[in-house]
This record gives C-alpha cells, sequence and structure tokens, in this order.
C-alpha cells in the first residue's frame, strides 16, 4: 500500500478502486469505454470522525485497509501524488468486505 500525504476530516475517507477484469466471463475482452467504474474499493486513509449533537467525536466503522462496497456515484474522485482516489464520506460506504 503506498503512503500518502493526506488525512481526511471529520467523517470522510479515502478510497482506492479495485480494478475490474477486463474479459466478461463468456471471455470477451472489454474495452476501457465500456467498462463500469468498479463499486469496490480499499480504504487507504480515515478522519477521526464526526460529531454527534453532544459535541463528542463518534469514531468511524471502518479503518485503512478495509475492502468495501459503495454507492455508485459516492465520493468525489481526486488524484493525489498521482494516485487516483475517491473521497466519500462514510454514509456512502455500504458495508465492508471481507
Amino acid at each position: 500500500m503506498a503512503n500518502i500525504n493526506f488525512r481526511p476530516l471529520h467523517d470522510r475517507i479515502a478510497v482506492r478502486r479495485v480494478e475490474s477484469d477486463e474479459k466478461s466471463k463468456g471471455g470477451i475482452i472489454i474495452p476501457d469505454t465500456a467498462k463500469e467504474k468498479p463499486q469496490e474499493g480499499e480504504i487507504v486513509a480515515v478522519g477521526s470522525g464526526a460529531r454527534d449533537e453532544s459535541g463528542k467525536v463518534v469514531a468511524p466503522d471502518v479503518k485503512a485497509g478495509d475492502r468495501v462496497l459503495f454507492g455508485k456515484w459516492s465520493g468525489t474522485e481526486v488524484k493525489i501524488n498521482g494516485e487516483d482516489l475517491l473521497i466519500m464520506k462514510e454514509a456512502d460506504i455500504m458495508g465492508i468486505i471481507g
């Protein structure tokens, strides 16, 4: 895992997309223009958590290294240290794989 110089704030999370297969199940090679972006990724950095109504920080349920599923339109694409990442809120994550 590459070391990034970025720490998300509050309940935001930095996710690296997991690359999808380049062939279909039937063996057809899928060109880049026809591929759907994967909705699965690996968390590379996590913020400290959001604050609840009383002002207490609620720690996130995920940690760096977790493999997660997220919504199709979740997050904002950014480039940090030459690497494409997604920055999203913890609420955009549907679950942890594993």
